[in-house]
């Protein structure tokens, strides 16, 4: 019995299978959802004046775990993202003399139509602080003055469907691209259709180019349609219309092709196809967790958020969110589609080093 038991241990930890989703894959589970924090409604907001973090009222707004301060200071930009919905308002600290001579502070707050759901935290938050405020005994002259909001800034809503419908994307492209080719290609060296395709006198170059082009035009198939269901069912944001729809379609290929890489390299590198699954969830689970897949990396640390911004597929999902809620263009999002074409140049200069027939 102790030898069975002692045999099937080392059966178990020489399965790189098994020790990946018995260990590795719960202990990134419980590190990146410990990284959100506590969870519950947050909201960012923005200063007028970024001086203003020395002053009390704004001190009690940042020691709460529910307001973030945004890190853009340009004021052009401050109200693009005001007016997108990023933050939940933009605070104008000022200051007046009392009659008495005493300093008094004026507090006003400008939100848009788009933030409606995270400005009442600002609002409640702010009001905390003010009350705490009193019930310290400070001074009737020291306390901040709060008038009523300025007018808001008319903004377009950004629902749910706009966020997760790109990650889903990218989540089905990446899936599809590195299980996809991955099994595909160990298949047919396994069963010896490579070989015998490159003893015919087509080029191999053909062969592969024929294996992939077939997997790019079936998942293009899977993108149109999911775009279509979003924008039909859901009312998924195409700001340009067909346009979008179609600068979509160009930046689904172009993650596609660059993830196609990866299965290249992992069909080729697997011994058994037990364990082509370690090999390809290595790749694809730390990006489906940091890519901003299901939420945004804003939840994370600061240095977390620096690693998230080298993954291809949070690049992927970046440039898609900003092409269809945002009306940007393919020549906007030259930073992220330069990034995964690193990755792609990378990626299969690997792949032609050591890619098998047989």
């Amino acid at each position: 019995m102790l030898a069975i038991t002692k045999g099937s241990l080392k059966a178990i930890f020489r399965s790189p299978s098994s020790v990946a989703f018995s260990f590795g894959f719960p202990l990134v589970f419980i590190l990146v959802f410990g990284f959100i924090g506590g969870g519950g409604p947050s909201a960012s907001f923005a200063l007028a004046n970024p001086t203003d973090t020395s002053n009390y009222v704004i001190r009690g707004l940042l020691r709460s775990p529910l307001l973030r301060l945004a890190d853009e200071k340009d004021t052009t930009a401050i109200r693009q993202d005001l007016e997108k919905g990023r933050l939940a308002a933009v605070v104008f600290l000022d200051s007046t003399r009392s009659p008495a001579g005493f300093t008094q502070y004026i507090v006003r707050t400008q939100t848009s139509s788009a933030s409606a759901d995270k400005y009442p935290i600002l609002k409640l938050t702010l009001a905390q602080v003010l009350a705490t405020a009193v019930e310290k005994g400070m001074p009737e002259q020291y306390r901040p003055i709060v008038i009523k909001e300025l007018p808001p800034v008319t903004g377009r809503a950004y629902s749910m469907i706009d966020f997760i419908l790109p990650g889903m994307l990218g989540f089905s492209l990446l899936s599809a691209a590195v299980f996809g080719v991955a099994f595909l290609f160990f298949s047919l060296r396994q069963q010896l259709v490579l070989k015998r395709f490159f003893a015919t006198p087509i080029s191999k170059t053909y062969i592969v180019f024929g294996e992939g082009l077939a997997r790019v035009l079936f998942q293009l198939i899977t993108a149109v349609v999911i775009i279509l269901i979003g924008k039909f069912a859901f009312h998924f944001t195409l700001v340009h219309g067909w346009i979008t729809f179609f600068e979509m379609l160009f930046l689904s290929l172009f993650g596609l092709v660059v993830f196609m890489g990866f299965g290249f390299i992992i069909s080729s590198v697997a011994k058994s196809e037990s364990t082509i699954p370690p090999f390809a969830n290595l790749f694809t689970l730390p990006q489906f967790l940091l890519g901003g897949t299901f939420f945004s990396t804003k939840a994370f640390p600061d240095w977390l958020q620096k690693i998230c911004e080298i993954l291809p597929l949070k690049q992927l999902n970046d440039a898609m969110r900003n092409v269809a809620f945002e009306g940007a263009h393919l020549s906007d999002c030259w930073k992220q589609m330069g990034i995964l074409a690193l990755w792609g140049i990378v990626t299969y200069a690997v792949a032609v080093k050591v890619f098998k027939w047989e």
